[in-house]
């Protein structure tokens, strides 16, 4: 008996000091979409993470400037998170949060120890320039003007004596696994990227901060056997995507099951995820992630999202006039998971009408006015085999292909409609008719079930509709 195939992926764990914008419901609906693929479609095994990174500056700093309890801000930013998630329809399994005692803190100090165990570990003075922003050391050379080119502040300048982890000592071994893909970048560019930044060389890189006497005693996980300090951003946020399935606890059976996986990130935290993370995990032993995903960021009429441009799209305000399955249409279709994506609401309305309202909805409701009109009762079609082409398309994560590739299916069943003209056929031949009708209701409901990682709720509507053998109610309606 062939063993089930399992699959874990990862969201990047984001910082809760404000909302979520585009960004990040671009980054947990193109992982849902391919879990979805991986889980609903391929039948296999998944695990699905994502969660909060919240032991941070930038986190206390937006607490202090709402005028709250540290604790108190986060739990109220982390339930926003939740409710958008759930507005997105991301079906993860797990929300990682970094304060929890429980689940986080001990698999982090594991980690550490282990760290310390290779002799990775040593203390000196640092000085230097720190962002608040990326919650990390930079040089001269990565700033623009003396500003954080994301950010656009100045760094602050901070003396203070840290824990050091050695990573320059896994510059070659990390550039070894990227190389041969053994730790899989994709796209080529970001391969590219991340390479040509390992030649060179790496720095070691600060594992600590002292504690700050704002901060609450359970905000920061301690370092092992010096309370002083706390983990800075590295071991304890990049571990997360072990210590969630129970690494270095006693009941590690989701760590043993899932991991290696892969992980879904932004641009901007390539280097983390591509330098230091392995370096973390080939000091301690563990085996490296299989694969990272890499995408641009997301812009509005070819500018990055601003207040002062007035362009910023607020995915709460799409969901509220769309739908859910509209918001992630866009997001999967019209954005490359490659490059940056632009959207702005002349767009997406054009991107709605086109491919929604006058594409799948339309198609839906001819072939279904026409089954209920003609047919006794419906039917659920055979399995079939998945097309070549979508599964190549996930395969290499190319989820526009895979998209397109649905909407081609979508475009071929209305020509087919065209060309073989049941409602016509169907007047002086019943048999012929109701024949071609049932053949475009198992046409109809294989887009179906090559659109569920993609649009979820309307993928079942559908199939709902053609196994009751019934019109689908207005899925989407044009908007002018």
């Amino acid at each position: 008996m062939e063993t089930q195939k399992k699959f874990y992926l990862t969201t990047p764990i984001f910082y809760p000091n404000a909302k979520l914008h585009m960004g990040h419901a671009y980054t947990t609906t193109v992982s849902d979409c391919i879990v979805r693929y991986h889980r609903d479609v391929l039948k296999e095994k998944t695990y699905f993470l994502t969660g909060s990174d919240e032991n941070t500056q930038k986190m206390v700093d937006a607490a202090v400037r709402a005028g709250k309890e540290p604790l108190v801000f986060l739990d109220e930013i982390v339930g926003k998170f939740s409710a958008l998630f759930r507005e997105l329809n991301i079906s993860y399994d797990q929300f990682i949060r970094t304060t929890d005692q429980q689940q986080h803190w001990p698999g982090a100090q594991v980690l550490w120890k282990k760290l310390v165990e290779a002799g990775d570990i040593y203390k000196k003075e640092y000085e230097g320039l720190y962002c608040v922003g990326h919650e990390a050391f930079v040089t001269e050379k990565d700033l623009v003007d003396g500003k954080c080119p994301d950010h656009g502040v100045e760094p602050q300048f901070l003396k203070e004596e840290n824990y050091f982890f050695k990573l320059s000592r896994y510059t070659a071994e990390i550039r070894r696994r990227i190389e041969t893909d053994e730790l899989q970048v994709v796209p080529a560019s970001r391969k590219g990227e991340i390479l040509s930044f390992l030649n060179e060389g790496l720095q070691d890189v600060s594992f600590s901060r002292p504690r700050k006497s704002e901060w609450p005693a359970t905000l920061g996980v301690p370092v092992p056997g010096d309370d002083s300090q706390v983990m800075y951003v590295w071991c304890d946020a990049l571990s997360n995507y072990i210590t969630a399935l129970g690494y270095g606890q006693e009941n590690d059976a989701l760590y043993r099951e899932f991991w290696p996986g892969m992980h879904v990130i932004g641009k901007d935290i390539l280097r983390f995820h591509a330098a230091i993370w392995p370096g973390m995990l080939l000091s301690a032993g563990v085996p490296l992630p299989k694969t990272l995903l890499v995408h641009g960021f997301i812009t509005s009429g070819g500018k990055k999202m601003s207040k002062s441009l007035g362009n910023v799209i607020d995915p709460e305000e799409l969901l509220a006039e769309y739908g859910t399955d509209a918001v992630r249409y866009y997001l999967l279709r019209h954005v490359s998971p490659f490059e940056d994506g632009d959207i702005t609401h002349e767009a997406f309305k054009d991107a709605y009408n086109a491919g929604l309202a006058n594409g799948l909805g339309n198609l839906a409701s001819r072939i279904m006015q026409l089954a209920q009109t003609h047919l006794e009762k419906g039917t659920r079609p055979e399995p079939i085999a998945l097309p070549a082409g979508y599964a190549e398309a996930f395969d290499a994560f190319e989820i526009q292909r895979a998209a397109d590739f649905v909407w081609d299916e979508i475009q071929f069943l209305d020509r087919k409609i065209t060309e073989t003209a049941p409602f016509k056929v169907i007047k002086t031949d019943v048999e012929a008719g109701k024949e071609l009708i049932f053949k475009l209701t198992q046409d109809l409901y294989r887009v179906a079930r090559l659109l569920s990682p993609f649009m979820p709720e309307t993928a079942e509507k559908i199939k709902t509709a053609v196994i009751e053998n019934k019109k689908p109610e207005n899925l989407f309606l044009r908007k002018e």
